[in-house]
């Protein structure tokens, strides 16, 4: 994995440090945009060697379930010809790879978009999916037919803004220079009560109010695909099912948490995604939410148990590092109740399997 000192010359923390000297503070959105696009742009971040595992790479079993997922849908919409699958942010291509696999076993061989900007991660995905067709983003996707889209860890990592209440009121959250030209978060000097959920107007100095239009709209242009062409879309990312007050943005470096502001862009940065207010952008934007579950609760439904029990007895030396990846996966003390599985569709497709469509579900 590849390295830089974000302080030399050409470093990010050096930019910024000139951008704010000659403008004044930046802010928080701003910062953490800039910072992911020079971290991802550089490096494959995942792995033992990396700063992060995710779900696919603990265990074929999550991106298996996916696809049988997506394969149950697709089938139950009546096996519509044509169909996609997109990807967003697919990492190397792993969940994918699990996914197609287990859903070909079902009748379903779409054709293979991904979305990704990383051009270190597209090498990779490249290798794993040479047939797959690349996008910078969602506006190149094919128009006319039907998209199954899966987003795994990819909301998260999309830049949020916070707005902060002062003895004066609102203000948004900014990134300055303290003293020793070390990045701090301060407060913004334009008033920004108009921008305040009104549930959250009265919240005590001291308040946080985190939102990430950029995963709003995300959600809404995947929406609106789905109402115009059919299909059906998972979410999945850690967040929470209602929205609450508090930063939850943090950095990941080598598999351990660090200070946000040290070194921009050789960390991963991140924020718990909303995924009821998500929820109504999608509704809003003409798709069907299908709900929005656990994972745990979800992996369970699909049948995660008797997969690694197959696993299991397929390969019984591999048994225990099985059920330690299930239990990862699903327990409400790992991965089980923090992450949540957003489900959509288009407004004639079926219900999704393992979805419940109770606002507040939380459980694991």
């Amino acid at each position: 994995m590849q390295s830089h000192d974000s302080s030399a010359p050409g470093g990010l923390a050096a930019i910024f440090a000139r951008l704010i000297a000659a403008t004044g503070p930046i802010s928080i959105a701003h910062y953490m945009a800039e910072a992911n696009a020079r971290y991802y742009a550089s490096r494959d971040p995942l792995g033992a060697a990396g700063d992060f595992v995710t779900a696919p790479e603990i265990s074929q079993m999550f991106g298996e379930l996916i696809g049988l997922w997506l394969a149950d849908i697709w089938q139950r919409a009546g096996s519509p010809e044509g169909v996609c699958y997109v990807e967003l942010g697919p990492g190397r291509g792993t969940l994918a790879r699990d996914a197609l696999r287990a859903a070909s076993q079902a009748g379903l061989v779409p054709e293979v978009h991904f979305v990704e900007t990383s051009p270190a991660l597209r090498a990779l995905q490249q290798a794993a999916h040479p047939h797959a067709v690349w996008h910078h983003d969602l506006s190149g996707l094919p128009g006319d037919r039907p998209l199954l889209i899966v987003a795994n860890e990819f909301l998260d990592a999309l830049p949020v803004r916070q707005l902060v209440r002062t003895v004066g009121g609102w203000r948004e959250r900014m990134v300055g220079v303290d003293s020793e030209g070390g990045f701090i978060p301060v407060a913004g000097a334009r008033p920004m009560d108009a921008a305040v959920p009104a549930g959250s107007a009265g919240a005590g100095e001291g308040a946080i109010v985190e939102t990430s239009p950029a995963a709003a709209t995300v959600v809404q242009e995947v929406a609106g695909r789905l109402a115009m062409q059919g299909g059906a879309a998972l979410f999945i990312d850690y967040g929470y099912a209602e929205p609450q007050l508090g930063s939850t943005l943090q950095a990941v470096r080598a598999h351990r948490k660090v200070d946000v502001f040290a070194e921009p862009g050789e960390a991963d940065l991140t924020a718990h995604v909303d995924f009821a207010t998500l929820a109504e952008v999608a509704e809003q934007a003409g798709a069907r939410w299908l709900g929005t579950s656990g994972q745990g609760a979800w992996l369970a439904a699909l049948g995660i148990g008797a997969r690694a029990g197959s696993l299991a007895r397929a390969a019984p030396h591999a048994a225990e590092a099985i059920e330690a990846a299930a239990l990862r996966l699903t327990a409400p003390s790992e991965m089980g109740t923090l992450f949540k599985v957003m489900g959509l569709a288009a407004p004639g497709w079926p219900y999704g399997a393992g979805l419940s469509r109770v606002r507040a579900d939380t459980t694991g």
